[in-house]
């Protein structure tokens, strides 16, 4: 499963400090000319200027210089997380550091108390933020906690996500493809009565014989707008089903492309991921990646960023 939430990127300087924190310990740097230390990753000192610095491991005691209560969230992945206790502690080596307390109640939180590292793993692959607690709760690591495991399943095995769990919801978005799903024939005659339809005769569609001759495809190939449409006699196997709402509407896409084309008598299938989750005012939205393939290709015929929103 995956987070929705912005996370660091690790760049050439401070890739040391991440994997530090993947390996549960902390680490920052510490020249070697006039033994200062320094955060955040730099290439030279911030005391000397020397440029021959070594990453050191530090308990990570130290204690609170500042801190702020976020009661409204900076970004709607952060819901879940309210109020946000968002702090700079001063660790023991002198050097400063913008972090998140956790575990500590509102009342509770005073500037110069002590407080301990806690490494929060936020993903099943080990990504680690670094947090802070006080000197008396238990430190070390907080493990990752799938918000998917402990929900219900229907009949169908699906997992059930109610609309209200926003956790669980941010989960969805793994980055994983479904299953493909069933394949249909888009033959000539479904073609041609989308152009009936439509209006769209253009001849590369519905003139088999011009099209053989003067098409780069030499066969007449289906309309984008249909083949995107056939997504809805696709049966796309989704692992969850979002529960607990009023009312579900197709609002529309985000993003809608015809990479590769689709020739008469191509056989087609489609799989999908969820690709984003957002909350606003008008509910939740979803947004889901259709991929519409000719089978055998590796190549989409129809890339569809489907929003569909939930109230």
């Amino acid at each position: 499963m995956a987070t929705l939430k912005p996370m660091p990127i690790a760049t050439k300087i401070s890739a040391p400090f991440w994997q530090a924190l993947k390996e549960n310990k902390l680490k920052i740097q510490q020249c070697n000319s006039c033994d200062g230390w320094i955060f955040f990753p730099r290439n030279h000192c911030s005391h000397c200027l020397a440029h021959d610095l070594d990453w050191q491991q530090v308990s990570g005691a130290g204690t609170l210089y500042s801190y702020t209560l976020a009661r409204i969230p900076t970004m709607p992945e952060f819901s879940d997380e309210m109020p946000q206790a968002l702090a700079v502690v001063e660790l023991a080596e002198g050097v400063r550091i913008n972090t998140t307390l956790v575990d500590v109640a509102e009342q509770d939180i005073k500037i110069g108390m002590a407080v301990k590292p806690v490494f929060d793993k936020v993903s099943p692959d080990g990504d680690t933020l670094l947090r802070f607690t006080t000197a008396s709760n238990n430190g070390g690591v907080r493990e990752y906690v799938d918000p998917l495991a402990t929900l219900s399943r229907n009949d169908q095995g699906q997992t059930q996500v109610p609309v209200s769990n926003l956790a669980a919801l941010y989960a969805l978005a793994d980055h994983k493809f479904t299953p493909w799903s069933n394949s249909i024939v888009v033959d000539q005659g479904l073609i041609d009565a989308f152009a009936d339809l439509s209006g769209d005769d253009y001849w590369l569609h519905t003139d088999p014989k011009r099209a053989k001759v003067e098409s780069p495809f030499k066969a007449t190939i289906a309309h984008g707008s249909l083949v995107q449409v056939l997504q809805s006699r696709l049966t796309i196997a989704l692992p969850f089903e979002i529960t607990g709402f009023k009312t579900m509407v197709n609002y529309g896409s985000n993003r809608l492309r015809f990479p590769a084309p689709v020739p008469a008598g191509s056989k087609i299938h489609g799989r999908s991921k969820v690709k984003d989750i957002s909350v606003s005012h008008k509910g939740l939205q979803l947004t889901l990646e259709m991929n519409i393939h000719v089978v055998g290709n590796d190549k989409p015929s129809v890339i569809n960023d489907l929003v569909i929103l939930y109230r």
